[in-house]
């Protein structure tokens, strides 16, 4: 009988065992078989530890329940053996023509090899992120929940899901009334009229460029002299009587929307519209982009904030206290109840995320992914009680945070902030290292890890640099492709066996792996493993590269080896892809 030859060892051994087991205990349960790679290659392709698992419940020796499954294993061309190890490891060991003719798979398949279509299976999966206030520029920290939200969705659409990228635009809040205030406040200022400027007003360079712009279209358009204005302003700014700065800054609001009617609208638009194109040129500039940019304005605007606090306000979740209109939050879980609408009939930021998240499930995704600052990780008790409150399954919403990332310089802590308190722009750390150096550094940490960025490190043509080794590897193997002169369809019918040298076995093994690293990222929401991998694939093949001849005299050798090194190089350009790095054909 002709066995067809797997297209993935990894789920083919499993299989193999599950038989095993199953003709050697037919009655019982068996727990999921998971395999990996054991850190020596003396100790086989793969290990499993099926039956140091069951062994407890089976009240038998590991080793010798081990011994058991391998006797009852089916017999297959691909595997050279089976032994047991340890305590009850069991450790495969694959043939070389399974490894060899591995590499037809990878040449057949083509861009699309490495891609885990069986995970996702066309479901629909909406993934947030970024979703920075519009109220100045992108700063390293924004850049860093970029880069990982966009990989991660790039795994996500490798393993089979139908991804959609949302950007929630926080349009309609208090931040967006102090940015129009403060751009206001400079245009005054543009104008010959001067005021304290509020200490927790926008401070940035950024606000007075827009100040300029609007003076330079519109000269005294928006300045509405006259004395009772200056006054307004004047007692408004300084009121003795505001409990803080943020009250006096509210009331310094509430005069600039008395004082310009109708006017302020515009102002408003301006700010959010300068504010969130350059947002968007960022972003677009970094590699990173958006199907939808939702606005919270429209929830309002669509009447569906009311509608979620009627909802909840329904079922007996909400309470007036203070003036204040509360939802009952420590019922779900939360260590306190929160406040959806104030005592001056505003509703909160957590009001409209009630709404938006509502809006999400009544889209009609599988499920829902949010890309979070690790600053908000207090917020997800009461965002998924929320949910569970409009009886909403709140297990579909899975929130992955992502810690800030520090820059260092000369092995020392950079200064993240200019001297006015701006902190460093994404673009201007994108300037200094380049967007595939960014691109790349942003993920070679999990993202809940703290992320040490070395700007020396990453701006260096050294091997220890990982993103300039990667590219490296690629620009390398275009290089001897380059040389060849031949095309690709020519490597299909390689002879594989030829392909015998350690350094080969060990790179064959290495791209093999490709699916299972797309597939464990995917599940682990961790775009963080391609780049470990892609560094690890660079290395083998630099091994190679400096201890092989790739275009010899012999034919058929000479096209074996091309034809590994192509498939490397579709693999290395697929996983830079994935990370949004580009992949250069000479360096």
């Amino acid at each position: 009988m002709v066995t067809k030859f797997p297209n993935n060892f990894k789920f083919y051994c499993a299989s193999l065992l599950q038989q095993a087991i199953n003709k050697a205990l037919p009655d019982e349960t068996i727990p999921p078989i998971e395999l990996a790679r054991p850190k020596q290659s003396g100790h086989g392709d793969y290990a499993s530890n099926i039956a140091m698992k069951m062994a407890k419940s089976l009240r038998k020796n590991p080793r010798e329940l081990a011994a058991v499954f391998i006797s009852a294993m089916p017999v297959s061309p691909w595997l050279e053996k089976t032994e047991v190890a340890g305590g009850g490891f069991i450790n495969l060991f694959l043939t070389q023509n399974a490894k060899q003719q591995s590499l037809y798979t990878m040449l057949q398949t083509g861009e699309s090899f490495g891609d885990c279509h069986h995970l996702g299976a066309g479901k629909s999966i909406l993934i947030e992120f970024v979703s920075a206030n519009p109220t100045g520029p992108l700063h390293v920290g924004h850049g860093r929940g970029a880069a990982f939200g966009a990989s991660l969705a790039n795994v996500l659409a490798a393993a089979g899901f139908n991804v959609k990228r949302e950007f929630y635009v926080n349009d309609a809040g208090r931040q967006m009334d102090i940015l129009t205030l403060s751009a206001w406040l400079r245009y005054l200022e543009l104008n010959g009229l001067f005021f304290q400027f509020p200490p927790n007003a926008y401070q940035g360079e950024y606000v007075i460029t827009m100040a300029r712009e609007i003076h330079n279209a519109h000269g005294e358009r928006y300045v509405h002299r006259s004395e009772s204005m200056l006054q307004q302003l004047v007692e408004a700014g300084t009121d003795t009587t505001a409990e803080n700065e943020d009250a006096r800054l509210d009331r310094l609001i509430a005069s600039a929307k008395s004082i310009l009617g109708q006017d302020y609208a515009y102002l408003h638009n301006f700010v959010l519209t300068e504010q969130l194109g350059d947002c968007r040129n960022d972003l677009m500039e970094f590699g990173v982009e958006f199907d939808t940019w939702f606005s919270e304005q429209s929830l309002f605007d669509s009447g569906m904030v009311t509608h979620a606090m009627r909802l909840l306000e329904d079922k007996g979740l909400l309470y007036q206290q203070d003036g204040a209109t509360w939802f009952c939050s420590t019922r779900f879980g939360d260590e306190k109840d929160r406040v959806t609408q104030r005592e001056n009939g505003q509703y909160t930021y957590f009001a409209s995320d009630i709404a938006y998240h509502l809006n999400k499930y009544e889209r009609g995704f599988d499920h829902l992914l949010n890309v979070w600052g690790a600053d908000h990780h207090g917020y997800i008790p009461r965002v998924k009680g929320a949910i569970e409150a409009l009886g909403a399954d709140s297990q579909k919403l899975e929130i992955a945070l992502v810690q800030f990332a520090v820059l260092y310089r000369n092995g020392q802590k950079a200064a993240m902030s200019t001297r006015s308190g701006e902190f460093v722009t994404l673009r201007e750390l994108r300037e200094e290292v380049g967007n595939d150096a960014a691109r790349f550094f942003y993920v070679l940490r999990k993202s809940d890890q703290h992320l040490d960025f070395d700007l020396d490190l990453a701006k260096s043509k050294s091997n220890e640099n990982p993103v300039y080794y990667v590219q490296y590897a690629h620009a390398r193997i275009c290089s001897v492709l380059t040389q060849w002169s031949g095309t690709p369809a020519m490597l299909i019918a390689a002879d594989t066996a030829l392909l015998i040298d350690p350094a080969e076995l060990a790179l064959l093994q290495k791209l093999s792996d490709f699916q299972d690293t797309i597939e464990a990222a995917a599940k682990e929401r961790a775009p963080h493993l391609i780049a470990f991998y892609l560094r690890e694939l660079a290395s083998e093949f630099h091994s190679y590269y400096n201890s092989t001849r790739f275009l010899v005299a012999e034919e058929t050798l000479k096209i074996a080896r091309l034809a590994l090194i192509f498939a490397t190089r579709q693999v290395l350009a697929k996983g830079l892809t994935i990370l949004g790095v580009t992949s250069p054909t000479e360096m």
